[in-house]
């Protein structure tokens, strides 16, 4: 069956896009290839979420904007729109993390049906969902 492998994320800068990802948002890097020229080939992907022979879970490649039209992209891949869904399998404790990491949170976390959730913006200002979905057996907190 085909799975979604990559999704391409035009950044500004290789470096500063791997160090956000890995640091803050505690991604693996998977790959950072040489391709001449001044271009990369930079994969990453949230750790622990390589399938079987690291295939079968989405991963980042960044891409570094290479014109006017690809810079002008930049942090509004998605129109302003949540364009990003990061799960999770404990939300306090990545919330933590990430807003010790200097994460920008836009809203308090809430509990909603189908989950935990709070928007953040990655290093451009693309918008994400720091999501943990409800499991079916467990009640949304009465703080919802």
């Amino acid at each position: 069956m085909p799975s979604i492998a990559l999704v391409t994320l035009v950044v500004r800068d290789y470096d500063e896009a791997i160090a956000f990802y890995t640091d803050a948002l505690g991604f693996d890097l998977v790959e950072d290839t040489d391709r001449g020229g001044g271009t990369r080939w930079v994969v990453v992907r949230p750790r622990g979420a390589a399938g079987v022979g690291g295939l079968g879970n989405a991963g980042l490649l960044l891409a570094r904007a290479k014109n006017d039209a690809e810079e002008a992209s930049i942090g509004n891949q998605s129109g302003g729109r949540v364009g990003f869904f990061l799960h999770t399998e404990d939300f306090a404790r990545d919330h933590a993390r990430m807003t010790e990491a200097g994460v920008k949170f836009l809203e308090e976390p809430r509990h909603e049906p189908y989950g935990s959730v709070a928007v953040f913006e990655d290093l451009y200002g693309n918008r994400w969902d720091l999501l943990q979905p409800a499991d079916a057996s467990d009640p949304v907190p009465s703080s919802a």
